[in-house]
């Protein structure tokens, strides 16, 4: 007889064991495997003789598992399970070569999109899908392969590499900044200003912006948005004042979209990162993909 490194019975009579403790019956359980209800009985009568206990109690209408035969079930049926969940994911990871980012709605519009030819051309074998949410908490986005997200670099359960540090500013459309001048904090009180209501409490609004300078801004000058690429387009359409975190409005800028009022400006408080379970190692095309976001956020 073959020595069995692990000291296992027959695969082929684990196997068949539990589909019989599965369905509590032999003929069902032949059905399943494919095979006749004797070649069932036989691989039971096998691995009972090779255990030297009965693993089941025989009845007319099926069988019952023994206490002998419901430990092993317990232990084989686990078994089964991590293995099966092992191979789906090898198998899927194979097969598909894909990667879920997730990033809010400014982030991908503003700065990812624009730079992402750059990986695609690099990596065509990658298929690259998208989490895109504006709310932190949201089920897609925390189940993401990898994120990038912004604050103070500490989130529960998650591990986290630094991209880059931003800078906050205000801006607007063209014609709105040849009509208006900002020369003083205390000038935004008269202006309309474009507010964004985050979900995200590490997201600096105006009044954090401002107050720095001492300067407490009146509630009704607010227009107020809950998506910040809306509230810049309403920026460069003349409409007011927005808030621009120069590592989304930059391109804007050069584009002459848009145009910073002012010279003020502050460092945000926070930076961005990429970050990923702490549970759950990158795969192949996660660290891919996050080799070369640290890379471009360097150069960018």
């Amino acid at each position: 007889m073959a020595r069995r490194h692990y000291k296992l019975p027959s695969l082929t009579g684990l196997n068949t064991f539990d589909a019989c403790a599965r369905h509590g019956n032999l003929t069902r359980a032949a059905t399943e495997l494919g095979v006749t209800l004797g070649a069932v009985s036989r691989q039971i009568k096998s691995l009972e003789a090779d255990l030297g206990q009965t693993v089941f109690k025989r009845h007319h209408r099926g069988v019952e598992l023994t206490k002998a035969g419901l430990e092993l079930h317990q232990v084989l049926s686990s078994s089964f399970r991590n293995i099966g969940n092992a191979w789906q994911s090898l198998k899927s990871r194979s097969e598909m070569a894909s990667i879920t980012i997730g990033t809010t709605t400014a982030f991908a519009s503003l700065w990812l999109m624009p730079r992402l030819g750059g990986f695609w051309a690099m990596h065509k074998q990658v298929a690259l899908n998208h989490a895109i949410s504006d709310n932190p908490e949201d089920e897609g986005f925390r189940s993401a392969d990898i994120r990038i997200r912004y604050g103070n670099g500490v989130w529960p359960g998650e591990l986290a590499t630094h991209l880059f540090d931003d800078t906050i500013y205000p801006v607007c459309g063209r014609i709105f900044a040849q009509q208006n001048e900002l020369t003083q904090p205390e000038q935004l009180a008269n202006f309309p200003l474009l507010r964004l209501d985050s979900l995200d409490p590490s997201w600096i609004g105006w009044s954090s912006w401002i107050a720095q300078w001492g300067v407490v801004l009146p509630n009704s000058n607010f227009r107020h948005f809950n998506n910040y690429v809306v509230a810049l387009q309403a920026a460069e359409e003349n409409q007011g004042v927005a808030l621009g975190w120069d590592s989304q409005v930059e391109t804007l800028i050069q584009h002459n979209r848009l145009v910073r009022l002012g010279d003020m400006e502050m460092k945000a408080p926070g930076s961005y990162y990429l970050t990923w379970d702490n549970n759950r190692p990158l795969s192949e095309q996660a660290r891919l993909l996050s080799e070369w976001l640290v890379g471009i956020s360097k150069s960018s």
